[in-house]
């Protein structure tokens, strides 16, 4: 057990892609800070993240942002209980300059280092802010009772285990069995993206389409104008596994290039060069703006792709929850913002009696919250790490 008098307060910085964050959390629970530096205004001059220019970009802000989230949680460096980092999965170059960081923080101050996975992170963003399903309070766990770190939590009252996680994200659609056993979570992966994730298939289709980067939220917004129905789009059926042990796969490759095809065969691309020429010169569009420049052509082919996105991400996500008797399910990352997603997601579980959580809009994308979160149970079983960590890029989660 660790001594109550190092309250439990975790500095979790992450660097995994362009967002460069520290946050300081409480607990596993209690955020007292969470500071992020965008670096989307520079990328989005390029369509896509530059990894050169994101790992400089980690460089210029890591202290200052470190600094920030400290200042703002009102907590001193030599009152941490633990440094936290994001060892993986992430651009090479960007991890790096994270994890160098905290190693160097870490043993300067004398504090222990905890190696988090970036995908368990996402899902301890929606963990974190629900009572019921997280992993011990900081209350719980420091009620001076040596052995309340390893009692049963009440998740299973009211949220039933296993749960079923889909990290849904520019670079990441995943679906996990994830289990809390009273000492730590475990996981196993129960289907992926075997192309494109869902959230880059958002960029690719909108960068097709003109539209502004990241991609994703303007058709969120504009997918309301159109008819969903408009374009007939589907997806092929992806198993890789047997009748005992399916996998709940995902394929967004080809609707990408089934947008494409219509663009071509509907004689779009005056309209679309029109569009990327006009929004190039406006910074920060407005909405109207926006739409003002798209027909009802495009528009109807906006929110069809949206309604068949995250139609198959419902239909996946529900197939692997009847199939593995699961009733709680959370939805996290970038793309769980998406209003359209919510919104049907949370339906169809009303609908079928399941439980559907999903994260605040400021912890959906990248942030070190989540990172500090998910290093909680660690810092309860001294699951540390090593001076020789080291970046993963292609690290998993959990068994397959």
């Amino acid at each position: 057990m660790l001594p109550p008098d190092n309250m439990g307060l975790i500095l979790g910085i992450e660097s995994s892609c362009d967002e460069t964050a520290a946050a300081v959390v409480r607990g596993g629970r209690e955020v007292l800070s969470n500071v992020v530096a965008s670096q989307m205004e520079m990328h989005a001059l390029y369509g896509g993240v530059v990894p050169e220019l994101a790992s400089r970009e980690h460089l210029r802000n890591i202290v200052p942002v470190v600094r920030e989230a400290l200042r703002q949680a009102g907590v001193r460096a030599d009152e941490l209980a633990a440094v936290a980092v994001t060892s993986g999965p992430g651009l090479a170059g960007a991890l790096l300059v994270g994890i160098s960081f905290a190693k160097a923080y870490a043993f300067a101050l004398g504090k222990p280092l905890i190696a988090v996975n970036h995908l368990e992170g996402h899902i301890h963003a929606v963990l974190m802010q629900h009572t019921t399903m997280g992993a011990p309070r900081f209350a719980e766990t420091w009620d001076f009772n040596p052995d309340a770190a390893s009692k049963p939590m009440s998740q299973d009252r009211d949220m039933g285990h296993p749960l079923l996680a889909l990290v849904v994200s520019g670079g990441h659609t995943h679906l996990y069995l994830a289990r809390w056993d009273g000492q730590a979570w475990s996981y196993r992966n129960v289907g992926r993206t075997v192309d494109d994730a869902a959230g880059e298939a958002y960029d690719k289709a909108a960068k097709l389409l003109g539209l502004g980067y990241p991609g994703g939220p303007w058709i969120d917004r504009l997918s309301a104008f159109g008819n969903p129905r408009a374009v007939p789009f589907r997806f092929a059926e992806i198993n890789r596994g047997t009748a005992e042990k399916p996998s709940f796969d995902f394929s967004f490759s080809g609707i990408k290039t089934a947008v494409l095809r219509h663009v071509e065969t509907h004689g779009m691309k005056f309209a679309i060069e029109r569009r990327r020429a006009a929004l190039s010169v406006v910074a920060n569009a407005a909405l109207d703006t926006v739409r003002a420049l798209c027909d009802a052509e495009t528009l109807d082919l906006i929110a069809s792709f949206q309604a068949a996105v995250v139609g198959n991400l419902l239909r996946q996500t529900l197939a692997a929850a009847a199939f593995h008797g699961v009733h709680s399910i959370v939805v996290s990352g970038g793309v769980a913002a998406n209003r359209e997603l919510r919104r049907r997601f949370a339906e169809e579980a009303a609908t079928r009696g399941l439980h559907v959580q999903f994260p605040a809009p400021a912890l959906a994308t990248d942030n070190a919250a989540m990172i500090a979160a998910a290093a909680w149970p660690r810092l309860l079983a001294r699951d540390f790490a090593g001076n020789d960590l080291n970046a993963t890029p292609q690290l998993r989660l959990g068994a397959v």
